[in-house]
């Protein structure tokens, strides 16, 4: 209670407004929907969607929400059941070697999309955006599900890999634009409740598809899924006229049609940043594809084609920071957000939460698999635990920062959860007995447990650094910087494993007379191991090497955790605002009259 009451007292001091709609359930009374938004209708920003909430109702909201909901179902368990799929058109098509550079080419889009997302969703609108969006995933879809050749179906996976960060991206955008502060973290989780049944049922789905027909129709029949689950969200947004582009295409009544059309598009010009978009784009692509063509291999890297584009990718870094400070006339990231350390500490705790994850994560099956001989199933079960609980816990502290109104105390008691978490990892790297299973199986359940305090915790402190006009640029960057620790993690992990684990298997398998069977088990683990069953001495010997690799591993992670701790600290922690932006967002450079 003591919590609430300085909360409270604090807002009062800023001039809060104390009514009953404080109180209120968390999508406010429809007749006042200050609690969800700001109410300066006054906003320069040029688009339509600046504050949309002032003007929705809590019909609109809810309708929104829902198809949230259901094209979260959708677009969830489809991305589920396509990896395997993806895997059968790959080996159908000849080319299963070429599925990392599927891989690839998504994981690079899914970073760069989101800039370029978040500026024409400004300009354009969201509910033109999710369509165009919806168009791409399904045509991409149906594309890979016709190829006839691995070059059709890669264009495929990039025209659906396009849709599907878009989407993904403008529902936490949409969900930013309908609703408070103080609420936003609870309904950030909408889009990722339903993996809570998708992450059983995926499995399932993607077997019995298989039983019944083949990979193509698997793809093919989620363009039909989709385009039915898109519908209530596109209707709603349509129906919710602040959420799409402005009627009034163009300020410049001119009877000269060229002249508008030439005002028209400088405008939107100035509007995209084109040139700041574009160099953000340029700079996630060229990081982020040597680092995960790599794939941590120690040769590759003496290789130019990894370095060259490394090192232009960072020398474009000064030019983007000063065109967006000197050359922009509407800065794709103010420059107020620039050095704003709330915005920077933000990033970098959501860059190194994935950095860490990933480190551990890239190689979890492998090592449930050989080191601690669980079955398939459970193994597949067990790599979801961490969306499956951090979605739990998100929720359900979600409804806690509805009512404390802090957002600064569940992300450091987050981090230090993470760093507990890798601390029992490195304790249980593997084992077959029931200790080493249950020390695994805790501390799986304790990271996502960990993630929940602090994932979309932390995009909503970001989110609280800016005014909203701003706010879809910044959630841009901000899942930008989550594939950015992602492929970091990718990186370092299989430089550890790939220098570590043949090694070790040669040493640990020495006694034994074939020469060549550490290499077999280094390069075919599934195929190999089930002739050497626990108990044997080579495979306690196999499961020491994977399990000397694990906890290095795992000691990586919790090396990584303590910068993410510090960055952590340095959060604000602003009292959250029952309206859609934080009041004081913005006021300093406001006042010293920057950009």
């Amino acid at each position: 209670m003591e919590v609430i009451d300085n909360t409270i007292a604090q807002d009062t001091e800023h001039g809060a407004s104390k009514t009953a709609t404080e109180t209120a359930p968390l999508l406010g009374n429809a007749n006042d929907t200050g609690n969800l938004a700001d109410d300066n209708n006054n906003s320069t920003s040029p688009d339509a969607t600046a504050e949309p909430s002032t003007r929705l109702s809590n019909r609109d909201r809810t309708s929104i929400l829902i198809g949230i909901l259901i094209i979260g179902w959708a677009f969830g368990l489809d991305s589920l059941v396509r990896s395997t799929y993806q895997s059968y058109a790959a080996s159908s098509l000849g080319v299963h070697t070429l599925l990392s550079t599927i891989n690839v080419l998504r994981s690079v889009i899914a970073a760069a999309v989101h800039p370029a997302a978040s500026k024409i969703a400004d300009a354009f609108g969201r509910f033109e955006l999710i369509s165009v969006s919806v168009g791409f995933y399904i045509i991409g879809t149906v594309v890979e599900s016709t190829a006839s050749s691995i070059e059709v179906f890669i264009i495929g996976a990039v025209l659906y890999q396009i849709g599907y960060t878009c989407v993904v991206f403008l529902v936490e955008v949409i969900i930013a634009d309908i609703t408070s502060m103080r609420s936003r973290v609870f309904f950030s989780y909408i889009p990722a409740i339903p993996f809570l049944l998708n992450a059983w049922i995926s499995g399932a789905l993607a077997s019995a598809v298989l039983r019944i027909t083949d990979w193509r129709w698997g793809i093919r029949m989620w363009a039909f899924i989709y385009a039915a689950a898109a519908a209530p969200l596109l209707i709603a947004l349509y129906r919710a006229a602040p959420l799409r582009g402005s009627r009034e295409t163009n300020r410049n009544h001119s009877p000269y049609l060229l002249i508008r059309l030439r005002d028209k598009t400088v405008e939107i010009g100035q509007q995209l940043d084109i040139i700041g978009v574009s160099l953000m784009v340029l700079i996630l692509t060229l990081i982020l594809t040597p680092l995960t063509i790599a794939e941590g291999q120690v040769s590759k890297w003496r290789s130019a084609d990894i370095i060259a584009p490394l090192v232009l990718g960072c020398l474009c870094i000064p030019a983007f920071i000063y065109w967006e400070i000197r050359g922009a006339r509407q800065p794709f990231i103010p420059r107020y957000l620039l050095t704003d350390s709330g915005v920077g500490a933000g990033l970098a705790v959501r860059c190194l939460l994935n950095f860490a994850w990933a480190v551990q994560g890239n190689y979890l099956y492998t090592v449930l698999i050989i080191a601690f001989d669980f079955s398939i199933t459970l193994a597949t079960q067990i790599t979801a635990f961490f969306t499956f609980f951090g979605v739990i816990t998100g929720v359900i502290v979600g409804l806690i920062i509805y009512k404390i109104r802090r957002l600064k105390y569940s992300i450091v008691f987050g981090t230090f959860l993470f760093m507990i978490s890798f601390a029992l990892l490195t304790n249980f790297p593997s084992g077959t007995t029931l200790h080493a299973r249950i020390g695994m199986l805790a501390s799986q359940i304790l990271l996502g447990i960990a993630a929940g305090f602090c994932t979309y915790q932390t995009q909503a402190s970001v989110q609280a650094a800016t005014k909203h006009e701003h706010v879809s640029a910044l959630t841009g960057v901000y899942l930008a910087s989550f594939n950015i620790g992602s492929a970091l993690g990718t990186c370092v992990s299989g430089v550890i494993w790939s220098e570590n684990l043949l090694p070790l298997l040669k040493s640990n398998l020495a006694f034994q007379p074939d020469p060549t069977l550490a290499e077999q088990i280094y390069h075919s683990p599934f195929d190999i191991m089930p002739r050497y069953p626990v108990g044997t001495e080579i495979r306690e010997a196999v499961i020491n090497s994977y399990g000397q690799v694990e906890r290095l591993l795992c000691a990586t992670g919790f090396v990584i955790c303590v910068p993410m701790i510090g960055f952590a600290l340095a959060l604000k922690n602003p009292v959250l605002s029952t309206k859609q932006s934080q009041p004081e967002a913005g006021r300093d450079h406001e006042e010293h009259g920057t950009r």
